[in-house]
């Protein structure tokens, strides 16, 4: 059965002359603006017991009654796959990603995602846009990913991506021996050629910074730490390579495959065999949207990540 809303308040004398849309995005905020104006048109949001427009001014003083039913978003069905749940509350919940799972259904990946997951675990996230999700990884990248599970943490979460004030943090084991960290303040858009690819567009691109730290060097790699500030597709990916450090195993944006000159042969196997890009979403730090706490996560790097890592300190005589 859908869940309802039932809400009420007065217009204040304040917002007297605004639009009803922009009033009523004042007065419950917990709500997107989009999902307002729908309810508005749809009049499960009415004014004095009548229906407005979202454009119509309001004079003031007036009673504003929300009774909405949340109805499926998609037509998504159920599927048992484990998603590495990591921590839940009322509020949301963290998954720890594993490599392989798709995150949204699309063209090719029709079910067997994590939307299809998060349904089987909570029905009521049907009900949400994107069945909760509110940032994405990629399919072969691992790590911590966090889902609403109320319209209202729903849209505190994307309004805290929106500002910047999300934190996360990946690793990376990427190609040549970096002598430090540094920042790439690069637009990101669609490959001008490669429809299936992010670059480095300058013209028309979205402004995407992604900060990296040295955590170790090799001989001919380096395990850096990254952070993003935007969250465009693909954004880690296309800046290492842009700066010719791309990730190990990165099929899409590494090229061919580069064995180091004087590669022991356990090294070239690990190399050729890890058929990924080797990026984990480390950490995950945000504002809580029940209790406005500053919380995070941590997960540890999973085994086929720790186990090229080792080979690539052995390889130095670190490991």
């Amino acid at each position: 059965m859908p869940d309802t809303i039932a809400l009420s308040a007065v217009i204040p004398d304040e917002l007297a002359g605004s639009r009803l849309d922009q009033a009523v995005a004042q007065l419950f905020p917990d709500y997107s603006r989009s999902r307002l104006q729908s309810w508005i048109k749809s009049g499960e949001l009415t004014v004095n017991g009548a229906q407005l427009r979202p454009k119509d001014r309001i004079i003031g003083g007036e009673e504003i009654r929300i009774g909405a039913e949340l109805q499926d978003e998609g037509d998504w069905q159920p599927q048992q796959i484990d998603f590495g749940l990591h921590y839940e509350d009322d509020h949301l919940l963290v998954l720890n990603k594993p490599v392989g799972l798709v995150v949204h259904p699309a063209a090719g990946h029709a079910d067997g995602t994590l939307v299809n997951a998060l349904i089987e675990h909570c029905p009521a996230l049907a009900q949400l846009p994107r069945a909760g999700i509110v940032h994405r990884l990629d399919k072969d990248t691992s790590g911590l990913m966090v889902v609403a599970k109320t319209l209202e943490a729903h849209t505190s979460l994307v309004k805290q991506l929106q500002a910047r004030e999300v934190h996360r943090e990946y690793e990376a084991l990427v190609y040549g021996a970096m002598t430090g960290g540094g920042k790439v303040d690069e637009p990101i858009g669609r490959h001008p050629q490669q429809r299936k690819k992010m670059a480095v567009v300058r013209a028309g691109g979205k402004e995407a910074v992604t900060h990296y730290r040295l955590i170790e060097r090799f001989t001919h790699f380096s395990h850096v730490r990254c952070l993003l500030e935007t969250g465009r597709t693909h954004q880690i990916r296309v800046h290492m390579a842009h700066i010719k450090h791309p990730l190990i195993g990165d099929q899409l944006y590494a090229g061919r495959l580069r064995q180091p000159k004087g590669a022991s042969e356990l090294l070239s196997e690990t190399l050729r065999t890890f058929r990924r890009q080797a990026l984990h979403a480390r950490r995950l730090e945000l504002v809580h949207p029940g209790t406005e706490d500053l919380v995070s996560w941590d997960s540890d790097l999973p085994a086929d990540f720790q186990r090229l890592r080792d080979v690539l300190a052995s390889e130095d005589g670190n490991g």
